[in-house]
């Protein structure tokens, strides 16, 4: 089976547990990179926390054909180390606090109710062009300070650089990903000019503000703006229409939820580890590194199967059965160590406000098809679509 078969693309998981049989962490050449595909839980998890494993861009050093693709994603934090991830990580998560997420309740609610009203009449949607995307890209959209209008280009561009950050990627979406990457740096730095003119309750004025210890520069913040864009949009998409698939496949557990909504935290926690909006994660080893019985080699490059480490039978019992009552779910979906997403709450809370909200509005809801096509991706769970009914 090859990474970019339909069959694997629908599901992936007997293929982690072929790997995850021979050895966690196993050394091959599935994609175009040979390296060590790591399906084990403990061992994912350690490399996660182990700073001798460094991020790096998806591109490599040399593509000067997509250098200014290259060049926005070497400010991106996602895929930088320390001292600067610290530094950009710092800036940022003044957004992301507890009671900063817990303050786009009232906003997400409303939108949810908002997008439902749209399609309530017509006794069906499509989850992901219906609810999930729009939801994501207004709340990131609100978040970074993109004026109403300019949300649906928002929304183009995430789509358009998701796919130059995945294994898969062509020279095609490497192309116009290099094409989007000039258009969006030239937005975000002049809507960056604006906020320094006029600041406003948004991420963009709050980056711009920073300490003397911690300074961005123009390029940075555009950066940050562009890599909250992807993210807001990518893994809150995935997880709300994961969410309603995994829902709507096993009954007896979205009756269990209906008869006690105060499960819907357990249940999406539930959804992010049996698929896992994102799959895959890549460390390089900057040192000859022993692990598990091995030896990985400087300069080396590791893919850290999420998607399999939260299904590993030694630290999930019945991993292959969707529970909603599960606990404990320590589930590496969002990562650990540095790197952990820092979205995570509230990816949470939009997904667990939209499928409360669809739970309630949309009586007698069911899959309007038993065949789902996968987006041809590795390092991310996506649907194509989704298309339900209700009474």
């Amino acid at each position: 089976m090859t990474i970019a078969s339909s069959a694997f693309l629908k599901n992936p998981y007997p293929f982690y547990e072929t790997l995850r049989a021979v050895h966690p962490i196993y050394k091959g050449s599935f994609l175009k990179y040979p390296g060590w595909y790591v399906t084990g839980y403990e061992e994912t998890a350690a490399i996660l926390k182990d700073a001798r494993f460094k991020v790096r861009p998806p591109l490599p050093e040399t593509s000067v054909k997509y250098q200014d693709l290259q060049c926005v994603q070497r400010q991106m934090m996602l895929f930088q180390n320390q001292p600067d991830h610290r530094r950009l990580r710092t800036l940022a998560s003044g957004a992301f606090t507890p009671r900063m997420t817990e303050s786009y309740r009232p906003y997400i609610d409303e939108t949810v109710h908002h997008l439902l009203d749209r399609v309530q009449g017509e006794k069906k949607m499509e989850v992901i062009s219906d609810l999930a995307f729009p939801l994501a890209s207004y709340v990131i959209a609100n978040m970074i300070g993109v004026p109403a209008e300019d949300r649906e280009q928002l929304k183009e561009w995430a789509s358009s650089l998701v796919q130059t950050i995945d294994f898969t990627r062509s020279r095609k979406a490497l192309t116009e990903g290099n094409h989007t990457a000039v258009q969006a740096t030239a937005y975000f730095r002049a809507l960056i000019q604006k906020r320094k003119r006029h600041p406003k309750q948004d991420m963009i004025s709050m980056l711009l503000k920073g300490t003397e210890n911690h300074k961005l520069t123009e390029e940075e913040a555009a950066s940050a703006c562009i890599l909250l864009a992807i993210a807001g949009h990518e893994t809150t998409v995935n997880l709300i229409s994961n969410s309603v698939l995994c829902l709507l496949q096993h009954p007896k557990q979205l009756m269990m939820l209906k008869e006690n909504p105060d499960l819907i935290g357990n249940a999406i926690e539930e959804c992010l580890r049996y698929e896992s909006p994102t799959q895959m994660t890549a460390r390089v080893a900057s040192e000859d590194i022993d692990i598990s019985g091995g030896t990985i080699r400087q300069g080396e490059q590791v893919y850290l199967l999420l998607g399999a480490a939260n299904r590993d039978p030694n630290i999930f019992t019945n991993a292959d059965v969707f529970d909603i009552t599960r606990s404990p779910n320590r589930h590496l979906s969002f990562g650990q160590g540095h790197h952990v997403c820092i979205g995570s709450s509230l990816a949470r809370l939009e997904a667990q406000i939209a499928m409360t909200i669809l739970l309630q509005r949309m009586s007698g809801l069911k899959l309007a098809g038993s065949e789902f096509q996968y987006r041809p991706l590795f390092g991310f769970r996506a649907l194509e679509e989704l298309s339900v009914t209700f009474d």
